[in-house]
C-alpha cells in the first residue's frame, strides 16, 4: 500500500525530488520532467534552442570515452572551459561556444536523473524558468496531465558533500513554473504538487529569489554570475527539449 501511496494516484500532475523521487514516479507516470535550473535543464534548453543534440550524462571521468563512442563533444567543467574546448555545464558558456551536432553533457544531479529516466522509455522533457511555460503547453498538447497519463515534474536539487540529496530554491521554483502551466490539467495536481505550487505564488520576484538563494549566491561568488543572468530569464524560450533514445532535441 504505501509504495502505491508514494506515486501520488489520483492526479493528472506530480512532484517529487531527485533521482529517487524521479525512479518512482517514472513507474506510475506517462511522462517525467527533469528540472534544474543551475545549470544543467538551462544548459540544455540553450544548446538544443541553437540546434544541438544532447546526451545526458552521469558526472565523472568516463563522459569523453562516451562521447568518443558516440562521435559527440564532450562538455568539461566550468574551470576547464579553454578557447580549445569553449563546451561546459555554463550555460551562458554554450549561448555562444561553437554548434556542434551531439554534445555529451555530464551534471551529477539533472544530467544523471535524465539518464536514469531515459531506460523507463518514458517521454523526458528539460525545463527550467526559461521555457517552463512551453513545456506545460507542450505537455497539455500531448494529452498528458489526466489521471490515466499523469506527469510527474522533478526537482534535480543540489548534493551535499556526503551525496545526499539537498532541496533547493531555484529547482523548487522552476518546477512550480512548469506545474503552474500545467494547473488546469484535468486530472488536477497531487497534494505535493500543490503545496510545490504555493512556493512560486508566495515568491513576487522569481529571479530575485533564485540570485540569493545558496546556488544562486555559490555560483554568483565563483565567478559564474552570467550563468545565473541566463537562468532567471523567466519564460523567454519555446523550446521543448524532449529525451528520445537517449538524447535531447527539440520537439
Amino acid at each position: 500500500m504505501a509504495a502505491a501511496v508514494h506515486g501520488q494516484p489520483g492526479s493528472g500532475a506530480r512532484f517529487d525530488w531527485g533521482l529517487t523521487g524521479a525512479a518512482e514516479l517514472g513507474r506510475v507516470c506517462a511522462a517525467l520532467v527533469v528540472v534544474d535550473v543551475l545549470s544543467f535543464t538551462t544548459s540544455v534548453e540553450v544548446a538544443v534552442a541553437r540546434g544541438m543534440r544532447v546526451h545526458p550524462f552521469p558526472w565523472g571521468e568516463q563522459a569523453a570515452d562516451y562521447a568518443v563512442r558516440v562521435g559527440a563533444t564532450a562538455a568539461v567543467g566550468r574551470r576547464q572551459v579553454s578557447a580549445e574546448h569553449p563546451w561546459s555545464l555554463s550555460p551562458a558558456a554554450l549561448s555562444t561556444a561553437p554548434v556542434v551536432a551531439d554534445l555529451v553533457l555530464p551534471s551529477p544531479n539533472g544530467s544523471a536523473i535524465s539518464a536514469a529516466a531515459s531506460a523507463t522509455g518514458l517521454p523526458v522533457v528539460a525545463a527550467c524558468l526559461r521555457n517552463a511555460p512551453a513545456v506545460g503547453r507542450w505537455l497539455r498538447r500531448q494529452g498528458y496531465g489526466t489521471v490515466d497519463a499523469p506527469i510527474g515534474v522533478i526537482a534535480s536539487g543540489e548534493q551535499w558533500p556526503d551525496g545526499s540529496l539537498r532541496p533547493s530554491v531555484e529547482d523548487q521554483l522552476g518546477a512550480a513554473s512548469v506545474l503552474d502551466a500545467l494547473s488546469g490539467a484535468p486530472g488536477g495536481l497531487s497534494v505535493e504538487a500543490a503545496m510545490a505550487l504555493a512556493a512560486l505564488a508566495s515568491t513576487p520576484d522569481v529571479p530575485a529569489a533564485v540570485r540569493g538563494s545558496v546556488s544562486g549566491r555559490e555560483l554568483t561568488e565563483s565567478g559564474f554570475a552570467e550563468d545565473v543572468d541566463v537562468a532567471v530569464q523567466v519564460g523567454v524560450s519555446a523550446v521543448v527539449p524532449v529525451l528520445s533514445q537517449g538524447v535531447f532535441s527539440a520537439a
